[in-house]
């Protein structure tokens, strides 16, 4: 059996701010583009669609209640139309998508999740995952997601995981899918993240703090991750400046966020995207996963099962559940645990 190789394409891209149709649409034409570049799979970065919330990051609470709005009204669902455009995209180009936006619910206006779906090339969604804990600042917008989404699809690519920004820190997530086989895991990031004013303290370095999560889980699992994360472009930047004239200052002296892809030995098999908003292309061939097992398989000859155990509880947490017997209608993405 020949292991699989394609073309992958990273979206080091910026969204419509706080626009879900007009990111959408974009969204489809880079698919698109991509496509007829000869990929066979685009991931796209975390919340891409509409946005993700740096404002939290450059004022108070109380200053940011209307852009939580706009979040909110801009969020989109899973069994939503504009998914569905997505998918219908992807179908078309024979393209796998992996998704990233912020997730609405009808039982609650102002209930976000940061949540990424992975699309194959039939237009199917393959995994509905939503990030498990916000971090730091990002616990003002969006609420805990569950264990529904720790799993692993298995494709014509070959074996498919994802998880988002801070995730790829947790050892026992990076393990769950590492059990499952991993071959190609999706990490996706923000194109800023703010942690200190720049002028009083060194701020975090979003770039090393990638290179060093996507290395380690490259390593440790001997396989590819395909990093994408977002773009800030300039008038973004510009409308949250004009809201407070420290937010352009804090803003400019912030780390972005970088797209690369990490090949089986920890390192970059590609160039380093970060200054310029585009998309970025590499081919995968997972048959380079296979010789770095013999060094280290901790999902197999290299860890001692008998002394090390783990339980993950993959049950959709939903706010309410109905008796079997109840024929009462409701929202499915919102009651019903996830594929």
């Amino acid at each position: 059996m020949t292991d699989p190789q394609f073309k992958a394409a990273i979206a080091h891209v910026a969204p419509v701010f706080l626009d879900k149709d007009a990111t959408v649409d974009k969204a489809c034409s880079l698919i698109r583009e991509a496509a007829q570049n000869g990929a066979q799979m685009i991931v796209f970065p975390e919340t891409y669609i509409p946005a993700f919330p740096v404002w939290c990051a450059l004022q108070a609470p109380i200053h940011n209640h209307d852009l939580f709005c706009r979040l909110a009204a801009n969020s989109i669902k899973v069994d939503g139309p504009e998914l569905a455009l997505i998918a219908e995209t992807a179908r078309e180009c024979g393209m796998f998508v992996s998704m990233g936006f912020n997730e609405g619910t009808t039982v609650s206006g102002g209930c976000i999740w940061n949540s990424n779906v992975l699309i194959d090339d039939e237009g199917k969604v393959l995994c509905h995952h939503r990030k498990i804990v916000p971090t730091f600042y990002e616990k003002l917008v969006w609420t805990p997601g569950d264990g529904a989404g720790l799993q692993v699809s298995e494709t014509r690519l070959g074996r498919l995981g994802m998880l988002i920004c801070g995730e790829n820190t947790n050892p026992l997530a990076r393990f769950t899918l590492l059990a499952q086989g991993e071959q190609v895991h999706l990490s996706t990031y923000p194109p800023a993240w703010p942690s200190h004013d720049p002028a009083t303290h060194e701020n975090y370095d979003l770039k090393n703090a990638i290179l060093i999560r996507a290395g380690a889980h490259s390593f440790e699992g001997k396989l590819f991750n395909l990093v994408a994360a977002g773009y800030l472009d300039r008038s973004t930047r510009d409308l949250l400046a004009n809201r407070d004239k420290e937010a352009g200052r804090i803003l400019d002296a912030s780390p972005r966020g970088i797209s690369v892809v990490i090949g089986p030995n920890g390192t970059p098999v590609s160039e380093i995207m970060q200054e310029e908003e585009g998309i970025l292309y590499t081919t995968i061939d997972l048959s380079l996963c296979v010789e770095p097992k013999q060094l280290h398989d901790i999902v197999g000859g290299y860890n001692r099962f008998d002394i090390f155990k783990l339980t993950v509880n993959r049950e959709a947490q939903r706010p309410i559940s109905f008796l079997p017997n109840d024929t009462t209608s409701g929202n499915l993405a919102d009651c019903e645990p996830a594929d």
